[in-house]
C-alpha cells in the first residue's frame, strides 16, 4: 500500500530526509493515514507540522519488502521555531549563551540570511524527535484500526505506538559527507592530538561529545600516574618511603582529577549551550498501563501506580534478587580461590614452564566469568528498574539513580570483591598484583572484542547481503538513499553511554584502589583508553545506528560514582599502607597503636580531600560572570515586560 508521496533518488530533493520512521509491515491502513496526518498537520491543530514521505523498496529475493518505511524532514522555519520550543541555547552577539528565540534570531551569532547552517544536523534531528515525541492524543479513545490500543488526552502517540509494536523504530539518518569528514579528522589518522569534540558534538550531540571529552581527559590525567608508576615498578617498589609516597600521590591525584574535570565539564557545557538549559518534563512510560489519575504538575489525567505496590515490588522482589546476585558473585569468587590454591599446589609439586603458565589460568577464567556476569547483571538491573518503577521513563533522575545503584552493587562486588578479599583477608600482595594485572588485561581485551570488533564483523556481513540484494534487484541504478536507509535499518541500536562510563569507572577503581600495589595499572589503562578512543569512534560511525542527540551539562550520576570511588580509595590505600611490613616494623609491640595512627591519617587525608574539593570552584570564574549576567538580563527583561503589561492595563481602564 502506498500513501502520499514516495521518495526515490530522483525526487528526494523535495526535502532533506533527517529521520527514518519504520512501522510494522502489517500496520492497518487507517492507523498509517491517521499517524501521517498528525505528523503533517499544523501545530495549532495539534500536529507536528513536519514533512514526511514514503520510501518504496523493491521486492528482494521474491519477498515483499516492508512498505511502511517513511522519511521525516522539516522546513527551516519550522526547525528554527522548534529550536525555541526545545530551549536551545546559542551564542548571542555579545558573546553570551542565551536561549534562542525565533523573534530575535538575527541577533544571534552565526545567523546569516535565512539561517541555513545555523542549526547542526544533530540539533535538527533532536528537534524532529521532540516534535514526534510530543505528538499527543486529542479526543481519540484508541489508535484507529487498533481498538485495544487505548489512548487518553495528552498521551504521547509515538511512544504508545512503539510500546505496542506498531512503530518498529525511528532513528536519525547519517549524513554521508559530514560522517566522512568527521571520520577522517577523528580516528582514520593515528595522531597524538586532541579529539575534534566540537565536530563530534555537532554530529552526535552533547551527550556523546561529553563522554569522549571525559575519556580524553581521563587518559591525559593518567599520564603522570603512569610516568611515576613505571620506575616505581621497575625498581625496589617494596621500599616503604616509595610505597607511602605513591599511595599519597594516588589520593591527591584522584581528588584533583575529579575537581578539575568539573571545571572542564562546565566549560564544555557552557560553550555547547547546555549548562543553563532546563530539562524537559518526564513523560509516563509508553508501556505502562494503569488507572487514570490526576497529575498535579501537568494538570492532566495520566496512569498512576500505587506507591504501596511499588514499595512491595522493590522490597519483596528487587532487594532479594539483588542479594541473591551478590551471593552468586561471592560464591564464584570462592570457587576462583579454590582454583588458585589448586594451581599453586600443582606448581609447588612440579615447578616448570607449564605449571608456571597454569598459575595464570584461574585468574584469566575468573576475569572472563566476571565480564559475562557483568553483562547479565546489566540486563537484570535494567529489568528490575523498569519493573520496580513502572510508570516513568528510565531517563528520569530518580530512575537513573536506582538503575545506577543496582548496577553499581553488581559490578563493584563482581569486579573488586576478590581483590579486597585477597588484600585484607588473605593479605597476599603477590596474588593481589597477579589478580589485578590479569583482570585488567583480560577485561580490556574482551571489551575491545565485544564492543567494536565483533559488532563490526557482524555488521559488515549484513551490509554485504544488503548490497547484493539491492544490486541484484535494481541493476546498475544508483540508489544512495534507498540503500543507505536499508543498511541503517538493519544496524544495531546504540543503547547510550552507560556501559562506556561503567567501563571507565571500573578502570578508575582499579587505578585508585590498588595501583600502589601494582603501579603498572595506570600504564595499562592509558594504553586501553588510547585504543578505546579509536574503537569507540569507529563503532559510533560505522557499527551502530546514529543515535539522537542527548543534551547533557555534565556526566550526571557518574560524577557521584567517581567521587564515591575516590573516597573508598582513601580508606583502601591507608589500609594497604597499614598492612605493609615496613609500617608494622615501626610498631612491633602495639598493633592497636598502629591501627589508630593509620585511621587518624585516613581521616586527615579525607579532610584534605574535602577541603581541596571545596577550594577548587566547580565552574570557572569567567563562566560564573557570564551566567550571572544572563540571570541579571533575564530579570531586567522580566521587569520591563511586567511594567509594559501594567501600563497597558492602566491605559485600558483609562487611568493613563
Amino acid at each position: 500500500m502506498q500513501l502520499g508521496l514516495s521518495v526515490s533518488d530522483s525526487d528526494v530533493s523535495s526535502f532533506t530526509p533527517l529521520v527514518v520512521l519504520e512501522l510494522a509491515d502489517d500496520t492497518k491502513a487507517e492507523a498509517i493515514t491517521w499517524l501521517l496526518n498528525r505528523i503533517r498537520d499544523k501545530q495549532k491543530n495539534g500536529g507536528a507540522e513536519l514533512l514526511v514521505d514514503q520510501l518504496l523498496f523493491p521486492a528482494q529475493d521474491g519477498q515483499k519488502s516492508n512498505p511502511n518505511v517513511f522519511v521525516v524532514g522539516s522546513t527551516l522555519q519550522r526547525l528554527l521555531k522548534g529550536a525555541e520550543d526545545v530551549g536551545l541555547f546559542k551564542e548571542f552577539q555579545d558573546g553570551i549563551m542565551r536561549g534562542f528565540t525565533y523573534a530575535n534570531r538575527e541577533s544571534f551569532k552565526d545567523f546569516y540570511g535565512d539561517g541555513e547552517g545555523f542549526l547542526s544536523d544533530a540539533e535538527c534531528q533532536y528537534i524532529i524527535k521532540h516534535e514526534l515525541d510530543t505528538l499527543r492524543a486529542k479526543n481519540e479513545e484508541h489508535v484507529p484500526g487498533y481498538p485495544k490500543v487505548k489512548l487518553y488526552p495528552g498521551k504521547s502517540v509515538v511512544r504508545r505506538l512503539q510500546s505496542k509494536g506498531v512503530l518498529v523504530q525511528y532513528f536519525p539518518l547519517h549524513n554521508k559527507e559530514d560522517l566522512k569528514r568527521l571520520s577522517f579528522s577523528w580516528y582514520k589518522k593515528i595522531k597524538l592530538s586532541f579529539q575534534p569534540l566540537d565536530d563530534i558534538r555537532h554530529y552526535f550531540g552533547e551527550g556523546l561529545a561529553l563522554y569522549f571529552g571525559f575519556l580524553e581527559y581521563f587518559t591525559f590525567a593518567l599520564v603522570p600516574m603512569a610516568l611515576i608508576g613505571i620506575p616505581y615498578y621497575l625498581f625496589d617498589w617494596e621500599d616503604y618511603d616509595k610505597y607511602v609516597l605513591f599511595a599519597v600521590f594516588n589520593l591527591v591525584w584522584s581528588t584533583v582529577f575529579l575537581e578539575v574535570w568539573k571545571r572542564c565539564s562546565a566549560t564544555f557545557a557552557y560553550g555547547w549551550g547546555t549548562l543553563s538549559r532546563k530539562k524537559a518534563f518526564e513523560e509516563p512510560r509508553a508501556g505502562f498501563h494503569g488507572a487514570l489519575g490526576f497529575n498535579p504538575i501537568t494538570g492532566r489525567e495520566e496512569p498512576v501506580y500505587p506507591s504501596s505496590k511499588r514499595q512491595l515490588r522493590i522490597y519483596l522482589v528487587s532487594v532479594p534478587f539483588v542479594l541473591l546476585c551478590l551471593y552468586l558473585s561471592f560464591y564464584v569468587m570462592m570457587v576462583y580461590f579454590d582454583m588458585e590454591n589448586w594451581a599453586i599446589s600443582v606448581y609447588n609439586e612440579n615447578p616448570n614452564f607449564g605449571t608456571g603458565i597454569l598459575l595464570f589460568v584461574p585468574s584469566i577464567i575468573y576475569a572472563v566469568v566476571i565480564e559475562i556476569m557483568n553483562l547479565l547483571y546489566r540486563y537484570a538491573a535494567e529489568f528490575l528498574t523498569n519493573w520496580g518503577e513502572p510508570e516513568i521513563l528510565l531517563f528520569s533522575f530518580l530512575i537513573t539513580v536506582f538503575f545506577f545503584f543496582v548496577c553499581f552493587q553488581f559490578n563493584f562486588v563482581n569486579c573488586f570483591a576478590s581483590l579486597f578479599y585477597i588484600a585484607f583477608v588473605m593479605q597476599d600482595m603477590v596474588l593481589l598484583r597477579q589478580s589485578l594485572a590479569t583482570l585488567l588485561i583480560t577485561s580490556q581485551i574482551l571489551n575491545q572484542v565485544m564492543e567494536a570488533f565483533l559488532p563490526y564483523w557482524l555488521q559488515r556481513r549484513r551490509n554485504k547481503k544488503v548490497h547484493k540484494r539491492m544490486r541484484r534487484v535494481m541493476g546498475d541504478k544508483e540508489l544512495p538513499l534507498l540503500e543507505q536507509v536499508q543498511l541503517e535499518t538493519e544496524m544495531n541500536t546504540y543503547l547510550g553511554t552507560f556501559d562506556d562510563y561503567l567501563e571507565q569507572f571500573l578502570l578508575f577503581g582499579y587505578v585508585s584502589l590498588f595501583s600502589c600495589v601494582y603501579p603498572l595499572a595506570a600504564v595499562l589503562v592509558v594504553l586501553n583508553n588510547i585504543t578505546e578512543v579509536y574503537s569507540d569512534a569507529f563503532k559510533m560511525c560505522h557499527v551502530f545506528k546514529r543515535p539522537f542527540s542527548e543534551p547533557a551539562a555534565n556526566i550526571g550520576v557518574w560524577q557521584l560514582a567517581f567521587e564515591t570511588m575516590s573516597i573508598i580509595a582513601v580508606v583502601t590505600n591507608c589500609a594497604l599502607i597499614g598492612l605493609s611490613s615496613q609500617v608494622k616494623a615501626y610498631f612491633p609491640e602495639s598493633e592497636t597503636q598502629m591501627i589508630l595512627i593509620v585511621v587518624a591519617i585516613e581521616h586527615v587525608l579525607l579532610a584534605f580531600k574535602f577541603i581541596l574539593a571545596f577550594v577548587i570552584p566547580d565552574v570557572p570564574k569567567d563562566i560564573q560572570v557570564k551566567l550571572a549576567k544572563l540571570e541579571f538580563d533575564s530579570l531586567e527583561a522580566l521587569k520591563k515586560r511586567v511594567k509594559s503589561q501594567l501600563i497597558l492595563k492602566l491605559q485600558y481602564v483609562g487611568i493613563l
